[in-house]
């Protein structure tokens, strides 16, 4: 479960504490650093898993024609470009990051995919999402709340935003729910995730926070019932992988 910071002024940032003011920057540092590589690290650091992992989290988005979708923490785009043509000619997907390199790679990859005329691109902070209330019909964050500051905020702040009928997907990693697994995971995150940052990315630092943040991010239970202080009604979760990645779905009526 994540600390509550409020009281002392300090959030974490991995396994440190720092400043609230400062968590932000540090993170943007993060992905300006992983930004070009971003792509072939999910690939080795989760031997090809985060592909499927996004097709389960797509298909449960239910995202049809017509229709508005936000991609927070969009990055690189991937969920964008399952969206997009889904949504059609007549709809729309907005990517919103807070990172500036994270945004020009989704916009180069898309481009490059002859994605455009339904997508957008917007900076945004997920905690004061710049949009009106009740616009979107979906809103989907892969991978990129356990980066959040103050995650209770971008919760309320993605239920503010939806419409009335619309569904929330939040991918991310989580517990494994058997403890083996658990012990290979540690040892993998705390050894390898390092390692592969160093000699692929050379960047180890970056990737041993995140490995860091995935074990500050709550636990499946903990950020449904987070879902549901935010006013999402039917929160439930699936467990992908044993629970390395959890999707939690919620909606808006």
């Amino acid at each position: 479960m994540t600390p509550d910071p409020t009281n002392k002024g300090t959030t974490h940032f991995g396994f440190r504490e720092v400043p609230e003011q400062a968590k932000s920057g540090l993170v943007a540092e993060v992905f300006r650093s992983v930004a070009s590589k971003y792509d072939l690290m999910n690939d080795l650091m989760s031997f090809g898993a985060h592909r499927l992992w996004k097709q389960f989290a797509s298909a449960q988005a239910g995202v049809r024609a017509g229709e508005r979708v936000l991609d927070l923490a969009g990055g690189s785009g991937d969920m964008t470009a399952k969206f997009a043509p889904r949504v059609g000619a007549h709809g729309q997907v907005v990517l919103a990051d807070i990172n500036d390199a994270m945004l020009e790679v989704g916009r180069a990859r898309l481009a490059d995919a002859g994605i455009a005329g339904n997508v957008e691109f917007v900076r945004a902070d997920a905690e004061n999402l710049p949009f009106p209330a009740d616009y979107f019909d979906c809103v989907c964050i892969a991978f990129g709340l356990r980066n959040v500051t103050h995650q209770d905020r971008a919760l309320a702040s993605m239920f503010r935003v939806l419409k009335p009928g619309g569904r929330a997907i939040v991918l991310e990693f989580s517990r494994p729910v058997l403890a083996p697994l658990g012990k290979v995971y540690d040892i993998y995150s705390f050894s390898v995730l390092p390692w592969l940052g160093k000699t692929v990315a050379h960047d180890e630092a970056s990737y041993r926070y995140l490995a860091e943040s995935i074990r500050k991010h709550p636990d499946q239970e903990t950020l449904k019932r987070m879902m549901e202080t935010a006013g999402f009604e039917r929160a439930h979760y699936f467990n992908l992988s044993g629970g390395i990645v959890a999707l939690h779905k919620g909606y808006k009526y």
